[in-house]
């Protein structure tokens, strides 16, 4: 489902789909119950999800978390198997509650709260590699493919992110057999003969959200609040793939490599609003709406190829810098949730929430995405995400546990048994309390698993790699009532 095609402009279906996404990450309590705090309340992180939470806290409250993220991905492709893993240290909280108790022996607004600091909702740290020989098709098939369509007049119709280079480093030809412009192998590099593939590809960055919120409660029976949500997204991405003839059975091309340097950044806005309803003290019911955030995006973007040719050396080629502002809408969000609240030893906590990934949209005055949104539109669809987590508590102990899973966002004919990207997360950790002081600790693992295409044939099925991805977050959470 995943393609990581050569692209004129670097924006695809993917990233919609990314940057639309959110994961288990946060405090340590909401990471170790699962992030199921849509009722519950209580939590800085729950700001980000339901902001009614924020009425719950009867006392100010300082957060600070530092994480370690861990990410592994095997890769599975051509009957081989690589494993890589990647490392990465952030801080997915830092936050201030200030609340404030009223009126507690009359009925009314018993107290309000206002909360501001970050939580970071999503992390984008990966690696992957895999190596294979393909003998029934070539990266440089799809160059010829393109090169068809785009050159036919010319090769200043080449597209130069793409096409243009195999054919600045002498990858492909014009066929000069025929006088329909139209182009072939470079070389003497026939189809079938078979070439050794390879892809390496690293992925840095996330999404890290500012919440300015205010919540109130209403006689201890309703809990409302609002948040305003400034998010920040950074996604840099260094992908190389090469072709390399090892066998030695391709009389002229020695080796390729095609190196893709990808860099987005982006600032969005978003409301929450939410409410928490108490009808006894044993059960809360919460829902809240998301608006879809509005992101103001720049991309910047590169290829450089390198070829090596026997009897004719190397040759390397640059495509222009490709710089681009757009606008990005991700897709609205509803939760609903249900809160037990067993004595003062107990909580479980179970959120539901719905989003619909097809309504991602890209936008800009100056160039048109209706390619992009329609490929949007068709290959997602709505997904379903469940959260449960408890906590028990013993003396100045809390231990905690959560499970999630979060729906394919692909839609029918486009979803792929068993590789589908639906995710499944356990987590757990305990808490410390020493009067107004605490320590939590919380650990999150995540897998799913993906499809990656390195580029696609119209006639012809191309090998894909299966990428078996695994997380793991270890967040410590220190924090001060007051």
């Amino acid at each position: 489902q995943t393609c990581a095609l050569p692209i004129s402009t670097a924006q695809t279906d993917i990233d919609a789909l990314r940057y639309s996404q959110t994961s288990i990450t946060g405090t340590a309590r909401f990471s170790s119950m699962g992030g199921a705090f849509g009722a519950l309340g209580g939590d800085f992180s729950c700001l980000s999800y339901n902001p009614a939470g924020l009425a719950i806290f009867r006392k100010s409250e300082f957060t600070f978390s530092p994480s370690l993220y861990v990410g592994h991905t095997t890769s599975d492709f051509l009957g081989k198997s690589f494993s890589e893993n990647r490392f990465n240290f952030n801080i997915p909280n830092i936050g201030l509650v200030v609340a404030k108790t009223m009126n507690e022996d009359k009925e009314g607004w018993k107290g309000w709260a206002f909360g501001l600091g970050m939580n970071r909702i999503n992390n984008f740290q990966s690696i992957s590699f895999f190596q294979g020989f393909n003998s029934q098709n070539s990266m440089v098939d799809y160059f010829v493919q393109q090169a068809n369509i785009n050159g036919k007049e010319s090769p200043d119709n080449l597209d130069s992110y793409s096409e243009w280079l195999a054919y600045q480093t002498g990858v492909i030809k014009a066929d000069s057999d025929t006088t329909t412009g139209r182009w072939t192998y470079s070389k003497d590099q026939l189809p079938g003969q078979g070439i050794t593939q390879q892809r390496n590809s690293v992925t840095r960055g996330g999404v890290s959200e500012i919440d300015i919120s205010f919540g109130g409660n209403y006689n201890n029976l309703l809990y409302i609040g609002g948040s305003l949500g400034i998010s920040t997204l950074r996604y840099l991405e260094e992908t190389t793939f090469e072709e390399t003839d090892k066998a030695d059975i391709i009389d002229t091309l020695n080796r390729y490599s095609f190196n893709q340097d990808l860099a987005t950044r982006g600032t969005g806005v978003n409301f929450k609003l939410g409410l928490i309803l108490r009808p006894a003290d044993w059960i809360r019911i919460g829902g809240a709406f998301h608006t879809p955030t509005l992101y103001a995006m720049h991309d910047d973007y590169k290829v450089v190829m390198k070829s090596n040719l026997d009897g004719y050396g190397n040759f390397e080629q640059e495509s222009p810098d490709w710089a681009l502002d757009y606008t990005l809408t991700t897709p609205f969000k509803l939760v609903g949730s249900l809160g037990f609240i067993i004595g003062k030893i107990g909580l479980l906590g179970i959120d539901y929430e719905f989003v619909d990934y097809s309504s991602a949209r890209f936008d800009d005055n100056s160039i048109s995405f209706s390619d992009v949104n329609t490929a949007v539109s068709s290959k997602y669809t709505t997904a379903s995400n469940l959260r449960i987590g408890t906590e028990w508590r013993y003396r100045n102990l809390s231990f905690r546990a959560g499970y999630s899973m979060y729906g394919t966002p692909f839609g029918t004919g486009v979803n792929v048994a068993g590789a589908d990207q639906s995710k499944t997360s356990i987590s757990g950790g305990i808490g410390i309390r020493d009067g107004n002081y605490f320590i939590d600790l919380g650990y999150v693992n995540t897998q799913y698993t993906e499809y990656l295409q390195p580029y696609s044939l119209n006639y012809q099925e191309v090998a894909v790699a299966k990428n078996k991805v695994q997380t793991n977050n270890f967040v410590m959470t220190f924090g001060v009532k007051f």
